[in-house]
């Protein structure tokens, strides 16, 4: 599957002696520069009519660029007739709501039944948009709001949005633990020494912070709303590890149940049952990609948290009363 892009422009007199990608990355901004060298060492740059594949060419201004490409998908995926909970659709863009246990992107062990395959099928043309428009990513059982780009230009801008931290993502989750007041983590994230599939707090690792806000405190849960800042991989989880108050049902991070004490055996089993990361991506606000409008999307508490909640709830009441 490939789309062919033509682009067309003349070289303007502000851009008088830059380089040839940089000047092509001014005058098409819905394509991100690595994209564009690709472009010009492919040899699918003109510029007044000769093929150009240098991209560090000098311009004078006032040249003639064409541009004439193919994109094609990068990896062949099979398309699957799997249903999608779309919050919003338009040509550009597709705001969706991720049920638990659904994989994003295709990766050793995971090749269907993915985020990608069902995009696929909703979306045909969208295996020419590099990682089938997926700008961000949740864990296989994080639910809630995603949005993907439906066109490289889209993807383009929304990744500019996310790098310049323009686009607002925040969560709900039920940690463990009494935490008495809201506050920031600011603690670097990188790969853990010895565990491959984990990520930690590292010295040494990429930038990571997170802002947190208790909505509700239990005896032992704590129910918290977070901000993302960044958006490194686990990035709320580790954090929330990091902090002795790990998310409820985390596999990874998580540790074993800790019902209050003097639970009774119902509170005891849920937690017991409860595999999941009590994570949900609650609400997403970002600029549309093409029309500058500022959208906002909020997705409810899935089921599973909203009867985690009220169980705890329903402790704290029976306690209160003693």
């Amino acid at each position: 599957m490939q789309q062919t892009i033509e682009l067309q422009a003349v070289v303007p007199d502000n851009l008088i002696g830059k380089r040839l990608d940089q000047v092509l990355a001014e005058v098409f901004p819905d394509y991100s520069r690595s994209r564009i060298k690709e472009w010009i060492l492919a040899g699918c740059v003109q510029v007044n009519g000769m093929v150009v594949d240098k991209p560090r060419e000098k311009l004078l201004g006032g040249e003639a660029v064409h541009i004439q490409a193919q994109l094609q998908e990068q990896q062949q995926h099979q398309a699957e007739d799997i249903e999608l909970d779309i919050q919003f659709e338009d040509e550009h863009i597709l705001v969706i709501n991720k049920p638990a246990n659904l994989v994003v992107h295709p990766g050793a062990g995971n090749q269907h039944g993915t985020l990608l395959n069902a995009l696929l099928n909703h979306v045909p043309d969208i295996g020419a948009v590099p990682r089938a428009g997926i700008v961000h990513r949740l864990d296989k059982d994080t639910t809630g709001l995603m949005v993907v780009a439906k066109t490289v230009p889209a993807q383009t801008h929304l990744v500019t949005q996310l790098q310049a931290r323009e686009i607002s993502r925040e969560y709900e989750a039920v940690v463990n633990g009494t935490m008495v007041a809201g506050g920031i983590i600011d603690e670097p994230i990188g790969r853990h020494d010895t565990k491959r599939t984990s990520m930690a707090v590292r010295t040494m690792g990429k930038p990571a912070v997170t802002h947190y806000r208790v909505k509700q405190k239990f005896r032992a849960h704590t129910h918290l709303r977070l901000k993302l800042e960044t958006g490194r991989t686990h990035q709320i989880r580790v954090h929330m590890a990091h902090l002795h108050h790990p998310i409820v049902g985390d596999p990874l991070y998580g540790g074993r149940p800790r019902p209050p004490k003097s639970a009774d055996e119902t509170l005891r089993q849920f937690l017991r049952d409860f595999r999941r990361q009590a994570l949900h991506a609650a609400q997403l606000e970002l600029a549309h990609p093409v029309t500058g409008e500022w959208l906002s999307w909020q997705a409810p508490l899935p089921g599973d948290i909203q009867a985690l909640l009220a169980i705890l709830a329903k402790d704290n009441q029976e306690h209160e009363q003693d």
